[in-house]
């Protein structure tokens, strides 16, 4: 756990006691910040090589616009979606036929971005969980692979893409490859999708299905824009990546645990934010001296990517980018001004840099779905004035569940701080007012697995 103003001096005097425990001693905790080996395995796999393949093997379509060649085996989107299923089917095959690979394909008509009707077809991987329990329960993980010129509607130019963004859909792909030859408790989806230049319409049709499915998405990353470690002013900077993640949603209509998130002060508390914390703590810790940094905001300002429509229909989800963007190698035609190279060239990534964020991605993605998931309908006592907190959850039904520890900060900190282990109980009490400290509750399993916390609503 990060340490802000002492965890010893937090936790100092504190007493966590568990409601019907048969005895006052605390319980044994698993051993919660060991390394899993299977994570150190799959982490120490991911490869920049292979990586830096995958990125020129998409650039060498010349163009992956939306509305680009389909027919052509050498030229255009519809070339490299056949190229990346292929692949994704190859890396499948090598681990014994686990990852299923599907085209999810649907019309998009006209609109401000799309001038004739056209087919959108995402690649989706996916890698069933081996847990009955937990098998329903699924993260996705996403990079778009369509690229676009200056004018957004110019579908023949050379459109390489090489950082926007065949750096994530190569990411993503690694992961699949390496990932697709472990078992997970719960299901992991990989996806390439179609159409993001265009206003985010594959992620939005996939995210769409997901609700009219009722599946149960319990995080997405999105990963756009993660090829450069070098600024537009020559500074390199390949010890951190951003991670975005949005607080209270822009909408309209508030909905009731938006409004009980305002009431009690958890602005910083959204699912997403949840989710980004433990990206953050997983992430540094599997893949070392390289930083996580949370940006409390949704995306960059006022734009925008695929994570965006799983937001909207109420899932968590983050992006992950680049700490500097350069805007000459972004959305340009690729030509020469002078000295001045323009254009998103392969040459201008780090494949290095993007395998460092591959390895923060799949740490994460493979604690969360090793680990419980998250406890539902926590809430905090309200019914009187006392200077001790009192939560309370749903049980977990997995089996491989040991118990739940209580963790919370400082009002002022956005990281977790102090945290205790009460054991597989369904109620506990804290000596700290919750007028002082945020909390969030997480389940534990028997490998040292923990899910991300979720934040007590209030019981009156």
């Amino acid at each position: 756990m990060p340490t802000v103003r002492s965890a010893t001096a937090l936790i100092a005097g504190v007493l966590a006691v568990a409601a019907g425990a048969a005895s006052a001693a605390a319980p044994v905790s698993p051993d919660v910040t060991r390394h899993q080996a299977q994570i150190d395995k799959i982490v120490s796999e991911i490869s920049p090589q292979r990586i830096e393949g995958y990125v020129r093997k998409l650039v060498s379509f010349q163009t992956r616009h939306t509305m680009s060649e389909t027919e052509s085996d050498t030229v255009g989107i519809g070339a490299a979606r056949r190229w990346i299923k292929a692949e994704l089917e190859r890396c499948g095959a090598q681990s014994g036929n686990r990852l299923q690979v599907a085209f999810d394909s649907h019309i998009a008509p006209v609109s401000a971005r799309i001038s004739r009707p056209t087919e959108i077809v995402n690649i989706v991987a996916t890698l069933p969980g081996s847990q009955p329990q937990a098998k329903e329960r699924i993260y996705v993980v996403s990079g778009h692979y369509d690229s676009r010129n200056t004018d957004v509607m110019d579908a023949k130019g050379a459109s390489p893409g090489a950082n926007d963004d065949a750096s994530g859909t190569a990411a993503v792909m690694e992961m699949a490859c390496v990932m697709s030859r472990y078992p997970f408790d719960a299901t992991l989806v990989f996806m390439a999708v179609a159409a993001e230049e265009q206003g985010l319409i594959g992620a939005t049709h996939w995210a769409e299905q997901a609700v009219q499915k009722k599946l149960d998405i319990a995080g997405m990353f999105t990963n756009d824009i993660i090829g450069s470690s070098r600024a537009d002013d020559g500074r390199i900077d390949d010890k951190q990546v951003r991670l975005f993640a949005e607080s209270i949603p822009a909408t309209k209509e508030m909905s009731e645990a938006v409004r009980a998130l305002i009431a009690t002060g958890g602005e910083n508390d959204s699912i997403s934010r949840q989710l980004a914390r433990h990206v953050k703590e997983v992430g540094e810790r599997y893949v070392p001296d390289f930083k996580v940094s949370i940006v409390h905001r949704r995306d960059r300002y006022l734009r925008g990517g695929d994570h965006m429509p799983f937001l909207a229909r109420g899932f968590a989800a983050l992006r992950f980018s680049e700490p500097n963007e350069d805007f000459a190698h972004q959305h340009q035609n690729v030509r020469k001004e002078g000295a001045m190279q323009y254009g998103d060239l392969p040459e201008f990534n780090d494949y290095n840099y993007i395998a460092r964020v591959a390895r923060v991605n799949a740490a994460a993605l493979a604690s969360l779905s090793l680990a419980p998931a998250a406890p539902k309908q926590v809430q905090v006592r309200t019914d009187k004035l006392d200077n001790n907190s009192t939560l309370l959850w749903l049980p977990n039904t997995e089996p491989d569940l040991a118990g739940y520890r209580i963790v919370w900060r400082e009002t002022t900190a956005s990281q977790w701080q102090g945290a205790m282990y009460v054991g597989n109980v369904t109620e506990a009490t804290v000596r700290l007012s919750k007028d002082n400290y945020f909390f969030g509750v997480q389940s534990v399993d028997k490998d040292g697995n923990v899910s991300v916390a979720t934040y007590p609503a209030p019981l009156r």
